[in-house]
This record gives C-alpha cells, sequence and structure tokens, in this order.
C-alpha cells in the first residue's frame, strides 16, 4: 500500500511541477481590458485560428476562446491565482497554459517582480522574455507577439481593433 501511496503522490507533484506560473492578483497590464486577440496556432505542419477574449470580471479575469465560426474552445476565470472551468466545456488543459502564457506576456515590466514567483521568469531584452517551465515570448509590438513553448508549438497573438466608437 505505501508504494502505491508514494507512487500517486510522485504522480502529483510531477503534474504540478509542469504547470505555467500564474500570479496571486491580477498585474498592471500593457493594455486596457476588455481585449480581443487574435491567436495563430502553428504545429509541426498544421495550423489553427482562434479568437481569445479577456474581460476583468469583480476580482478575476475571464478568458473565452473561440474557433473562427465562434464555438468556444475553452471559458475560464483566474481568480486569486487559481483557475477555474466556466459553463459547460470541458476543461482544455493547453487552452489554461496558452492564457497563463499570455497573462505573463500583456504584464507590465514593471509589475512581473510583484506578481510572479522569484525565478519564474526572465526578461531578456526589451523585445523577448521567458517563463517557466518552457515558454519564450518575442514582441514585434506590446500588442503583437510569439509564444513558442518547447513542444514544437507556436503562438502567434495579435489585437484585433474595432472600428466602432462608443
Amino acid at each position: 500500500m505505501s508504494r502505491s501511496l508514494i507512487i500517486g503522490l510522485a504522480l502529483l507533484l510531477g503534474g504540478c511541477a509542469g504547470r505555467t506560473p500564474v500570479p496571486q492578483a491580477t498585474p498592471d497590464l500593457q493594455s486596457q481590458l476588455p481585449l480581443t486577440l487574435q491567436i495563430e496556432r502553428r504545429a509541426d505542419d498544421s495550423g489553427q485560428d482562434w479568437l481569445l477574449v479577456i474581460q476583468a470580471q469583480s476580482a478575476a479575469l475571464r478568458w473565452s476562446l473561440f474557433d473562427p465560426m465562434g464555438t468556444p474552445l475553452a471559458r475560464q476565470q483566474l481568480v486569486a491565482g487559481s483557475w477555474y472551468n466556466e459553463g459547460l466545456l470541458p476543461p482544455n488543459p493547453e487552452a489554461r497554459e496558452l492564457f497563463a502564457a499570455v497573462l505573463f506576456a500583456l504584464s507590465s515590466a514593471t509589475s512581473i517582480a510583484q506578481h510572479y514567483p522569484a525565478g519564474s521568469w526572465t526578461i531578456i531584452n526589451e523585445r523577448q522574455r521567458a517563463l517557466n517551465p518552457d515558454w519564450r515570448i518575442s514582441y514585434s509590438a506590446p500588442l503583437d507577439f510569439t509564444l513558442e513553448a518547447s513542444g514544437h508549438v507556436r503562438y502567434h497573438v495579435t489585437q484585433i481593433v474595432s472600428d466602432e466608437k462608443p
């Protein structure tokens, strides 16, 4: 019985170790919310386009990911450093990791040190950052950047600007 307990604990700790860190409180962002982003996902020889909407909702950040037809792929809320599923969609681990990396990429450089665990990130220069366990962020502009994960997945993120006037 102790052997199965040790294996169970090792699996539990291993699952936690590979997750992208999130801040306990919302950091200062480089843009005002709500924010609509186009995500171009490239892996190996395949590609997908997605729409990501980020909204502030009380003490939470609401993340909604859609395919080009408007079908929801993931809905999550980030509250006090924890992710919560929203709605009836099944959990989407890839989307949750992507959301955490996008939040880091959108965070102002001055607020990263205040909100992210020490040793979990590096600011390489003005146009590059890294976030453990394996994210690399390269900026063309504050809202035009590329996220690369070691698993041969690359996301190009750009802001979608509405022509509508408030």
